[in-house]
């Protein structure tokens, strides 16, 4: 987990309760564990106990989460959510009474704040920022990831803007093609000026709760090939770090414009052992740009243009 989860602090209720979530556009509810949840996971989280909230009101409706590597069954509830200086009344969220597994025991966030469509929402309940956006709390009706690299401090959600403190260029804008996850299209994607995968063009989502670069495990595997990562008993891909000077470039064109990850973006570099930032994950077709892609390109992700906005990180 070292250099591979974004964590941002948020608190609910009247008194406030303060928890670690997990800024997520790949999922679109905001949920944190509750005093009413007995799994392993939950035994060293923050627990929200809505007895304790004089603003907290209950719904009796169920709510169930699968994530790729993990899931929550709990009930629904409504209460104030302070993110930053955003005071936000009424912001429904799920209250965890089951985190089976070990995943969510293991990871340094209490529970998970979604950023994608409304449509993807369990439950149909209200995202954060769609309920920021109807009670008027944001400016734009957009809001921008910067995450740095090499485990730095100074990771940013920015709600209701982006600052251009943390880009450089221009910012190259994207139409969504389809509003549940911030999904765009892919042209290609090539290394030493070849096509190796997504040759007739693919969609590919933009996000913020995934580690690293994910794609259909054909293509990928032409990756890991292209850049000499060899697959080891676990199914992790392994590089040898004294390679790093002469591994390609790996280029993502998307809507005209190449997007360009030197072999620092996409090796992970831990305790003196290297692996590859691409992974294979069978999604109906889907990439997905994790944090290896956002790390090096400054995300806006605009709900009033159905746009995504990249440009080339600090």
């Amino acid at each position: 987990f070292l250099q591979i989860e974004y964590v941002a602090v948020i608190s609910i209720g009247t008194p406030p309760q303060s928890f670690k979530v997990l800024p997520d556009t790949g999922s679109a509810n905001l949920w944190v564990p509750s005093i009413y949840c007995n799994s392993y996971a939950c035994s060293n989280h923050q627990k929200f106990n809505p007895g304790q909230s004089s603003t907290f009101r209950s719904l009796n409706t169920p709510v169930s989460i699968a994530y790729g590597t993990g899931s929550m069954t709990g009930f629904l509830g409504y209460d104030t959510v302070n993110i930053g200086s955003i005071i936000d009344t009424n912001q429904m969220f799920g209250l965890s009474e089951t985190e089976p597994g070990s995943f969510l025991y293991y990871s340094p966030f209490d529970g998970i704040m979604g950023l994608a469509y409304p449509s993807i929402s369990a439950s149909q309940s209200t995202p954060v920022f769609d309920n920021m956006m109807n009670e008027g709390l944001v400016p734009q009706d957009l809001f921008s990831i910067y995450l740095t690299r090499g485990g730095a401090q100074g990771s940013v959600v920015t709600f209701g803007g982006f600052d251009s403190a943390y880009y450089t260029g221009q910012i190259n804008w994207i139409p969504v093609t389809r509003q549940g996850y911030w999904q765009i299209s892919i042209q290609n994607v090539m290394v030493n000026g070849q096509v190796v995968a997504c040759a007739q063009g693919c969609q590919g989502i933009v996000d913020s709760g995934t580690s690293l670069i994910a794609g259909p495990q054909s293509d990928i595997t032409i990756i890991q090939q292209q850049i000499g990562a060899t697959m080891t008993s676990n199914s992790q891909y392994s590089i040898n770090c004294q390679n790093m000077g002469n591994m390609p470039e790996v280029v993502f064109t998307i809507n005209g414009i190449q997007y360009t990850l030197p072999p620092s973006a996409y090796v992970r570099q831990l305790n003196g052992a290297c692996s590859s930032g691409f992974q294979s994950m069978n999604l109906g077709g889907l990439w997905i740009l994790g944090d290896v892609f956002i790390r090096e390109y400054f995300a806006i992700f605009d709900r009033g243009n159905n746009m995504v906005g990249l440009a080339q990180a600090i």
